[in-house]
């Protein structure tokens, strides 16, 4: 039976076990995806692991991603180009790295009928996600896009990914299409990550957090009369893209996001 897992520190929260294996079960695919706690600095040994067990399958999340970016044998470009990893491909008796966080994030703007083509983005943050998203939206075809965080030098860093990005301040925002807050500001409080008066009707709202799954943010954007996209799709969207990768099978967003809802309506009754 081939095995797909998940590793990071910690794990026991990760939603993953739950979306692929219903993935694997809706393609009558006879895989199994489970979740190992990996110790900071251990990556290397969990490559080792996957090549000696025959794991076909591997989802990298904090802190690994650019230790396993580091140990694999290959990197596609996308992975190459932010030097972060978050998926692991066997290609014979070598281990391949991908990134399909943005790409999964611009997959969600498209089955939300968001176009990103031609449009102009504020991304708020700088960091690994925002950097995700940058890329990937660079590689769609966005018209503009504005990196906006409260340290120029990894704004720059970020915006040096994509040819259409540059540094923006806080009043780019107000100017853009869509609006994509790639920080942690909101998980779990009332925070925002930014003047909600920049926030106006014409504008799109996307947040990559998803716990909570409704944040301040986007129940403040929708407030003002923006359209919202929550957090969730994007790790839908790039689960459909790990599926791809390592069984050549394109599962339905559909049902992986179903298990997803599923899993935290269960969480939070069990809470």
């Amino acid at each position: 039976m081939p095995l797909a897992a998940v590793i990071g520190h910690p794990v026991a929260h990760s939603l993953s076990p739950a979306l692929h294996n219903a993935a694997f079960a809706a393609g009558r695919l006879d895989w199994t995806y489970v979740a190992f706690d990996v110790a900071p600095g251990a990556a290397g040994a969990a490559l080792d692991a996957m090549r000696t067990l025959g794991i076909g399958g591997l989802s990298v999340t904090m802190p690994h991603k650019e230790d396993v970016a580091a140990a694999v044998d290959e990197l596609a470009p996308a992975a190459a180009a932010l030097r972060s990893v978050n998926t692991v491909v066997r290609d014979g008796d070598r281990l391949v790295g991908h990134s399909t966080d943005g790409d999964g994030f611009v997959d969600w703007l498209g089955a939300s009928a968001v176009p990103v083509a031609g449009a102009v983005v504020a991304v708020v943050g700088a960091g690994a996600a925002a950097r995700s998203v940058v890329d990937a939206l660079g590689r769609a075809g966005t018209d503009a896009i504005v990196v906006v965080n409260r340290t120029p030098g990894r704004a720059a860093a970020a915006a040096a990914l994509a040819a259409s990005a540059r540094v923006g301040t806080a009043d780019d925002i107000a100017r853009a299409d869509i609006v994509v807050n790639a920080t942690s500001v909101g998980m779990g409080g009332d925070e925002l990550p930014f003047d909600a008066g920049l926030l106006h009707e014409a504008q799109v709202v996307a947040d990559l957090v998803y716990h909570p799954l409704e944040t301040a943010l986007l129940r403040t954007a929708a407030a003002a009369g923006c359209r919202v996209v929550d957090g969730l799709g994007m790790l839908v969207h790039q689960a459909v893209l790990q599926q791809v990768l390592w069984t050549g099978v394109r599962p339905d967003p559909i049902v992986l996001r179903a298990a997803a809802d599923a899993e935290l309506a269960r969480r939070a009754v069990a809470a």
